[in-house]
């Protein structure tokens, strides 16, 4: 695999209807809303869903959700322990930096994309492997409306010992979602930290595929299928490692803006990308 030489820019367009695209739980669990009332999905958030697309498509993940784990282990800890060649330069004498931060990145491609602290109890190693592909929070075109529901379950997860026959409180409950929002958000690929990683282009090509294919596979009771959908993947290669503009610059030259007062669709945007001289864009769209 030949190590990614050439900074890569990425935008990705998305719409949100009838969904809770990320809780706040500190708020509630509502839809992340900002100061000025737009919608955002933390990039937390957003890296948890290309985790599982490349987990999806067949790709070695350390981070994995409990839900989707894949080969047994419960914990980070667990699967890190569980590689042989990865423990023999944690302690002791073969102790080595360099080849267990080596060894880490060739494992797990979520490693060799995003990053991952090292620093468990019983080793003698606390690393930080900085990833080259980052990700901004997603935030929306326009303001969100959110719509709030009282809930309620059939049956008690508990007994009420004082009075077995009456509901508990637990069975009461909120649900929030977004009626209607196109989010976008930013990334980048610094060939640097991918030379430190062993980032390659297959790799970048596997990050694209999966922002294509964000929400296959995501649907919940919070984002129903269909509710999330991919309106456009934006993807400039430039021609040198440094690149031949900012991250910034790229960025800015997607121009979204909205055609109607309250614009209830993806269609209701007008989306235009300038040209930067010499910088060509590949525009992909959505599933």
């Amino acid at each position: 695999m030949s190590i990614l030489d050439h900074k890569i820019d990425f935008a990705v367009v998305l719409t949100v209807r009838n969904a809770n695209p990320n809780g706040d739980p500190l708020n509630g669990n509502r839809p992340r809303q900002n100061y000025d009332g737009y919608g955002e999905i933390s990039d937390v958030a957003l890296k948890r869903k290309l985790r599982n697309r490349l987990q999806d498509m067949g790709e070695s993940i350390l981070v994995q959700s409990d839900e989707r784990r894949n080969d047994g282990y419960r914990s980070i800890k667990d699967r890190v322990d569980a590689n042989e060649e990865l423990t023999k330069y944690s302690k002791g004498k073969t102790k080595d930096n360099f080849l267990y931060e080596k060894i880490a990145c060739e494992s797990w491609m979520d490693v060799r994309s995003f990053g991952q602290v090292f620093a468990f109890s019983g080793s003698e190693i606390s690393i930080g492997i900085r990833g080259p592909v980052s990700l901004h929070t997603a935030v929306s075109l326009s303001p969100i409306d959110i719509s709030s529901m009282q809930i309620t379950k059939s049956v008690n997860s508990t007994t009420n010992t004082k009075d077995p026959d009456k509901k508990t409180s637990d069975t009461m409950g909120m649900k929030h979602r977004v009626d209607f929002g196109v989010y976008v958000f930013y990334g980048s690929i610094n060939t640097q930290l991918a030379e430190k990683t062993g980032f390659s282009y297959e790799d970048a090509d596997k990050i694209k595929q999966a922002l294509v294919t964000l929400f296959e596979n995501d649907s919940s009771s919070a984002r129903p299928d269909g509710s999330m959908e991919v309106n456009k993947v934006l993807w400039w290669e430039h021609n040198s490692k440094l690149g031949q503009y900012s991250a910034a610059k790229v960025h800015r030259s997607l121009d979204i803006k909205s055609k109607v007062d309250k614009p209830n669709s993806f269609e209701d945007y007008s989306l235009e990308v300038y040209e930067l001289e010499g910088l060509k864009v590949e525009s992909i769209d959505g599933l």
